[in-house]
């Protein structure tokens, strides 16, 4: 009886984790190839990424291209810094 109920909790684990898992990695791959191309004109390449990459994973979106284009993503063109300014790059 121990040992079904033991398989049946390890089962239901699996079953939910595989749930949170594929979303993680899926918006981490979108993020990093989106960012990518956002980033790849940028001077400060590391700051770009750095920021990118947060405005992403709480927005779930970048503009298209390398500069601009920030109206199709309201989220990330709202963002604001400490000091005001635009977070997102």
């Amino acid at each position: 009886m121990m040992k079904l109920s033991f398989a049946t909790l390890l089962l239901v684990i699996l079953v939910l984790t595989s749930f949170f898992i594929p979303p993680t990695i899926a918006d981490s791959g979108f993020c990093n190839s989106k960012c990518n191309i956002r980033c790849s004109k940028a001077g400060r390449q590391d700051r770009c990424l750095k920021y990118c990459g947060i405005c992403c994973t709480e927005c779930h979106c970048v503009p298209s291209g390398t500069y601009g284009n920030k109206d199709e993503c309201p989220c990330y063109r709202d963002k604001k810094n400490s000091k005001g300014g635009p977070k997102c790059p």
